[in-house]
């Protein structure tokens, strides 16, 4: 440390200003001029007057100042991104950066700061701007003064991506050193996703674009194979031109996010596989639902059912109420008849399955469709379609749906009975955490009570899942899946009640909603889930199913650590759990039935375009500033001494920092140097001496 030392400095005060002073000097010098022209006795003693004179006037004075020494500022920025994560990247960074910052601290007036880079896995899905050192020093000296910053020592791979254009400024803050990590003339093949559209429509196909490129390679190959993953399973596999875009067409298969990795073989030699993967998010959105509706009679809750389904705007409905059975036989001309004949060839048998839900609202048996159609209805549900049947009174009688070829996909058999009292729907124990029930009260206060219903058809449930019972706990809402497919029934045409407000009704429509959304396979409404949503710094885990045991779930991260997280149970069928981040990219969770994805930060950053150690990006920088660069893994580091800051800041084999020699005053002094009593004294002497001198 430099200790303080003083400084003096003469300084003129005068007490006219300045202008004056400078005539009154002209002038006396004019005077003095003439004098000594015309060989005026006293000539010189009178110009001594006069520059004492003015000499008094400009009051002299000395400045003493105490000045304190101020440490220069090295700034040491340590790339900790996830390109430095490659090879025996880190290890290398990591031990340059002790042993710089411990040579560093032993030279003299030399303070360190140091900052450390890292990507962010905080942001959901999108573009990351990659590694932003010059931002880290920025604000590591939002405070210092420029002039007081000795160097700049970057620890990194020369993957920098905010490189700044205003070089200027950056010249007054002394040199750019760079330390760099990995080695020259590293080999990499890279998958790059050109295009990608963000949503699209499920069962429409969607095209992407992608490029391979192969970096520091002496003898390139002509093409490399391409494998396509949906959701962690194996579409397709192509081959690709290296250097050339490829476009891909690919198909969503379901709503909401569709996760799709594509890859490529790795290069023999290559620094990394990490990029030789591309993960695309595209969310699938449902074009409009087709819907079938047959109603079997009229009655109170059928507008109910239309109303329900034609407010939903992603819903097509095609409804049909058949109020004129093929047999009945009035004697009404067909001339007068103003009804539509039912099409049922059309629907049931070549445009059935374009449909995405069929409804049977209080359907008996009468005639209209016969079995060859029915059982159609039942291969279509087992292929993957949905059915939901309401039933009315005639669904325990001989006129049934099931008993017809349906019954190979309805879960509740009839036992010919009608409950026709009063009573309270509730939901059961299953119901309580089935995504379809299971939030139907919890909006509501706890003294809400749900209006009565009068009338149920009794029924044996013989699969699936019952979520609502009536009187003595009969099944009274029961979801099954059959084969591909889906099939709801609701044992009782009553629902419109609550629609209506029967002693305070209900929830009519978001039941009747749910049930047709779970039919139609609405990933929020699966009862079996697993899925997890980044806040802040945290994965935030989230399990629903039907089983309340305590799971555990496995969650894998890009850098292939796997951590194994105990959920804690909540209410309506949730389980939920936090995990730290550690860092981005596509994250797999699993709990032994299910597995799921998320993307934390970007899929494709910046940071793994290239990821190959190079000069390219600094080297321009570095030489500007007077900067140096040295490759840690076959030169290390440097020798380091103090420069002037116009001279060479380095050279092959040393760095410099610039001495600055910043100071601050901590004294002042000020002192006249011709006090007034010893310029009176002498302008007296001088008149006396010249007085004497003219009088001789």
């Amino acid at each position: 440390m430099r200790e303080e030392s003083f400084v003096s400095s003469l300084d003129f005060s005068p007490y006219l200003p300045i202008d004056w002073l400078l005539v009154l000097a002209v002038i006396c010098m004019a005077i003095a001029f003439f004098a000594i022209w015309r060989r005026g006795r006293g000539s010189v003693l009178r110009s001594a007057l006069m520059a004492l004179l003015l000499l008094m006037l400009a009051n002299p004075v000395l400045l003493t100042e105490k000045r304190k020494f101020l440490e220069d500022i090295a700034v040491i920025v340590l790339d900790e991104t996830n390109s430095q994560k490659i090879g025996q990247r880190s290890e290398t960074a990591s031990a340059a950066y002790d042993d710089l910052k411990n040579r560093l601290e032993a030279i003299e007036n030399l303070k360190i700061e140091t900052v450390s880079i890292k990507n962010e896995t905080t942001s959901l899905l999108g573009e990351e701007d990659g590694t932003h050192a010059f931002d880290a020093r920025k604000g590591a000296l939002k405070n210092i003064s420029p002039d007081r910053v000795a160097a700049t020592i970057f620890i990194t791979d020369g993957q920098i991506h905010d490189v700044p254009e205003n070089e200027n400024a950056l010249r007054k803050a002394g040199p750019l050193h760079f330390l760099l990590t990995g080695e020259p003339n590293e080999k990499d093949r890279v998958l790059r996703v050109v295009k990608a559209p963000t949503f699209g429509i499920v069962d429409q196909p969607l095209q992407f674009i992608i490029k391979i490129e192969d970096f520091g390679v002496d003898d390139p190959v002509q093409a490399a194979r391409v494998t396509i993953r949906q959701d962690g399973e194996e579409k397709a596999a192509d081959l690709a031109q290296i250097g050339s875009d490829l476009t891909l067409t690919l198909t969503l298969t379901h709503g909401g996010a569709n996760f799709f990795e594509i890859s490529v073989d790795p290069l023999n030699g290559e620094l990394t596989e990490k990029n030789n993967s591309a993960y695309i998010s595209v969310n699938g959105i449902r074009d409009k639902l087709q819907v079938l509706l047959v109603s079997g009679e009229p009655h109170m809750g059928e507008r109910g059912w239309r109303n329900i389904l034609k407010s939903d705007p992603s819903v097509e409905l095609v409804h049909f109420t058949i109020l004129r059975p093929p047999e009945k036989q009035d004697g009404t001309p067909i001339t007068e008849l103003s009804l539509i004949p039912f099409p049922i060839r059309d629907l049931f048998e070549k445009k059935l399955n374009d449909f995405d839900l069929i409804i049977f609202d209080r359907y008996r048996r009468r005639g209209v469709l016969p079995s060859s159609y029915l059982h159609n209805i039942s291969r279509y549900v087992k292929e993957g379609g949905a059915l939901l049947e309401a039933a009315g009174p005639a669904f325990a009688t001989p006129l049934s749906l099931y008993q017809t070829p349906l019954s190979e996909v309805l879960p509740g058999r009839p036992t010919g009975y009608v409950f026709s009292e009063g009573y309270i729907p509730a939901i059961s124990d299953i119901g309580k955490r089935h995504p379809v029930t299971s939030l139907l009260k919890a909006n509501a206060k706890e003294t809400d009570r749900w209006g009565r219903w009068f009338r149920m058809i009794e029924a044996e449930a013989l699969g699936g899942e019952t979520l609502m019972t009536g009187p003595s706990d009969q099944p009274l809402l029961i979801l099954e899946r059959s084969g591909d497919g889906r099939v709801a029934q609701l044992l009782s045409d009553h629902a419109w009640l609550w629609g209506r407000g029967f002693e305070g009704g209900g929830p009519q429509s978001e039941l009747l909603r749910r049930i047709s959304h779970w039919l139609m396979k609405e990933p929020e409404l699966e009862e079996e889930q697993l899925k997890a949503v980044v806040a802040g710094n945290s994965l935030q885990i989230r399990r629903n199913s039907l089983d309340s045991a305590p799971a555990t779930v496995t969650v894998s991260d890009p850098d292939g650590n796997v951590t194994r997280l105990a959920l804690s149970d909540e209410k309506n069928g949730t389980q939920t759990g936090t995990l730290p981040l550690r860092t981005s990219g596509l994250h797999t969770l699993e709990d032994g039935q299910q597995k799921s994805l998320v993307a934390v930060g970007a899929l494709n950053p910046k940071e793994l375009h290239d990821i190959r150690a190079s000069t390219d990006k600094i080297a321009e920088i570095a030489k500007i500033t007077g900067g140096g660069i040295r490759w840690l893994e076959t030169e290390g580091l440097p020798d380091f001494r103090r420069t002037k800051p116009d001279n060479r800041q380095s050279a092959d084999y040393w760095f410099g920092l610039r001495d600055n020699e910043n100071y601050e005053i901590t004294g002042y002094n000020r002192q006249a140097m011709l006090s007034p009593l010893v310029a009176l004294i002498l302008a007296l002497a001088f008149l006396c001496i010249g007085w004497w001198r003219e009088g001789r």
